[in-house]
């Protein structure tokens, strides 16, 4: 038999149907697992063994019946700290917040609990979830499986570490600037923000942030957004919009699709040795049928505008903390949120004009293309550390530097996948970005599973 962490959710629930594996057994794989490169990875902030294991009994039970809720019922899934769960404590990567548990699961969690599956820990986040690699003043340094030297990326980077370790074969992220998608990058992984609203649940950047699966495989992470974008009455806005099946467009591939191929985005510059994946993504889009076609949308660096919204985010989601809670903040937090609070109205009011202006230019764009193919970060994993922000301060000041192609498409609220491409000179994670208009997830995925197919998905070292 294949080894149990590394089955995808498909096999695994395949398995259970013929009754050659049990949720019992998988979630006991799945802890020794998660136990064991703790100490090396710091993927987890959390643990909660025993309702999981309750929540497997019952999985067994129904699977036995006959009687499964769905695919993922007894699946192992990794939740992000900043996403609730009832009973458990979450404090988003922080030492500023209080422990306690929560009293009901976050929008897209209840979903996955009312489909069966099985939530056994809590993953590991920078504090607040304000940049893009994994280290806080809570939970220390988060480390990447193809080296336990570098950084997995964040904000979602300990999801992506269970992910690709092999801990469960998908974990839930949220991104506000690429915090899927980097480390989805940087690990080897696939993951996909979802249109802005597209899964329910208000977060406190609403506006820019989205909730979505990291998971081994495209089919895997197409399962998990159909069940996670179900309504939720709590979110008025998603719950108007229709209920897709992702796994059911997959099989239509690419052909006669229209894709932009542009190394620059417009606007952004990654160094020509690293443009090796997208050269080949576009060979493996071609090959399956798709018109392919070199050409930039005529977008521009909106950085200024994007931090200004993301500074004022932040300083208004730590406005409310007591002298002594501000000071426990990641001192990097701490800057970002004063900046943030000395931002005026109308600097805030001129910054979502300049996004509204470029959204406008990507629809026009996306409605003569029915994807883009960017690449996903332009630079490798750097070293981990305490208070880590960027690799080079000199040429990349901040964060939002050397992640130029994912933040873009949380300014405009565009649906986005990190989607691996091999691995580089170094032996480490390469991928591509593919895009699609707004609500079409679905060509994204399609698109996804050609480029799976061409370039299977590296399996870090142990």
């Amino acid at each position: 038999m294949p080894d149990i962490n590394f089955l995808s959710a498909a096999d695994i629930a395949e398995q259970y149907r013929r009754r050659t594996l049990s949720p019992v057994d998988v979630l006991a794989a799945t802890l020794a697992r998660a136990e064991a490169i703790q100490p090396k990875l710091n993927a987890f902030c959390l643990f909660d063994p025993e309702p999981a294991r309750a929540a497997a009994q019952a999985s067994e039970q129904r699977w036995a019946a006959g009687t499964p809720l769905s695919p993922l019922d007894g699946v192992p899934i990794a939740i992000k700290d900043n996403q609730a769960v009832a009973g458990q404590p979450g404090a988003s990567g922080s030492l500023a917040l209080d422990l306690f548990p929560a009293a009901s699961d976050a929008p897209h969690v209840a979903r996955l609990r009312e489909a069966g599956a099985v939530f056994y820990a809590r993953t590991t986040m920078p504090d607040l979830a304000w940049k893009a690699v994994t280290d806080s003043p809570r939970t220390g340094v988060t480390r990447n499986p193809w080296s336990p030297a570098l950084t997995p990326g964040g904000s979602s980077g300990g999801s992506a570490v269970a992910v690709a370790a092999g801990c469960s074969p998908i974990a839930t992220g949220s991104d506000g600037g690429g915090s899927i998608r980097i480390p989805a990058a940087f690990t080897g992984i696939y993951g996909i923000k979802p249109t802005t609203g597209r899964v329910p649940g208000i977060s406190e950047a609403p506006d820019i942030s989205a909730t979505g699966p990291m998971a081994r495989t495209v089919a895997d992470a197409a399962l998990a957004l159909s069940v996670m974008c179900r309504p939720d009455r709590s979110d008025p806005i998603a719950s108007a919009l229709t209920i897709p099946d992702f796994v059911a467009a997959i099989p239509h591939g690419v052909k006669g699709l229209r894709v932009a191929v542009s190394a620059t985005c417009g606007f952004a510059r990654t160094a020509p040795e690293r443009l090796a994946p997208l050269a080949a993504a576009s060979r493996a889009l071609q090959e399956a049928g798709a018109t392919v076609e070199e050409t930039d949308p005529p977008a521009w660096n909106i950085r200024s505008a994007y931090l200004t919204v993301v500074e004022a985010a932040f300083g208004g989601a730590v406005a409310g903390l007591p002298g002594a809670r501000l000071a426990l903040l990641d001192p990097g937090l701490i800057e970002t949120a004063r900046r943030g609070m000395m931002s005026s109205a109308a600097a805030t009011r001129a910054a979502e004009i300049d996004r509204i202006r470029l959204m406008r230019v990507f629809i026009a764009f996306l409605n003569e293309y029915d994807l883009l193919l960017t690449p996903c970060v332009p630079i490798a994993p750097f070293q981990a550390g305490a208070n880590v922000n960027t690799p080079d301060a000199e040429a990349y000041p901040e964060w939002y530097d050397w992640t130029p192609y994912t933040w873009v498409f949380n300014a405009t609220k565009l649906p986005a996948a990190s989607c691996p491409c091999g691995l580089d000179a170094a032996g480490l994670p390469q991928a591509v970005q593919l895009v699609a208009a707004h609500f079409r997830e679905d060509l994204i995925l399609r698109a996804s599973a050609v480029l799976e197919a061409a370039m299977p998905y590296p399996r870090p070292p142990e």
